[in-house]
């Protein structure tokens, strides 16, 4: 299936092992993205490379801030839209649960809306933006956080790492005042 098929939902793409579900219920996004599906699966698969997953399943999709503020309120009690959220069907730490020949690690919900806004107060491509945030929440699904300095360090390390593999300069590198 391409990215110029008009369906709202995107098969299963499988490579390295990996089975990407991409779903893009806005049709926003194919105005905001260039390739989306590709662009989203890309990002995946670099996420679970960087954190030395293979044959896993997972799902991304593409929503609204609307979308994320109701997610957001009914399973974290926070009363607002952000930017991604992750849906891990294992506990934190805890190894994906097997289910088949590939261990499905759960969903990854990204808002437009605050995406973009993010990207623009960044001063970064827009694309490049939502493959961090997509990579982000991979990175945990697969199990990594960010509550404490030390695994902040260590994930924005894979971060790193993944989106150089994406040719996305890193997120986290000092910016430059603007004179």
């Amino acid at each position: 299936m391409s990215d110029d098929d008009p369906s709202q939902r995107h098969g299963s793409g499988r490579r390295a092992g990996a089975v990407i579900d991409v779903a893009i219920p806005r049709a926003a996004w194919r105005r905001a993205l260039t390739r989306p599906v590709s662009r989203v699966r890309a990002a995946a698969e670099a996420a679970l490379a960087a954190a030395g997953v293979t044959g896993a399943e997972l799902g991304v999709r593409l929503a609204d801030d609307a979308e994320l503020r109701a997610l957001n309120r009914r399973y974290r009690g926070r009363d607002a839209p952000t930017n991604v959220l992750a849906f891990a069907l294992a506990e934190p730490g805890a190894a994906p649960p097997p289910t088949g020949p590939a261990p499905v690690l759960g969903d990854v919900v990204v808002a437009l809306e605050t995406a973009r806004a993010e990207a623009a107060a960044l001063e970064r491509p827009l694309a490049d933006h939502v493959a961090h945030l997509v990579v982000h929440g991979v990175l945990h699904l697969c199990g990594h956080d960010h509550e404490g300095d030390a695994e902040a360090a260590a994930m924005e390390a894979l971060e790193t790492r993944a989106l150089a593999g994406l040719g996305v300069a890193d997120p986290y590198a000092p910016t430059e005042p603007v004179a």
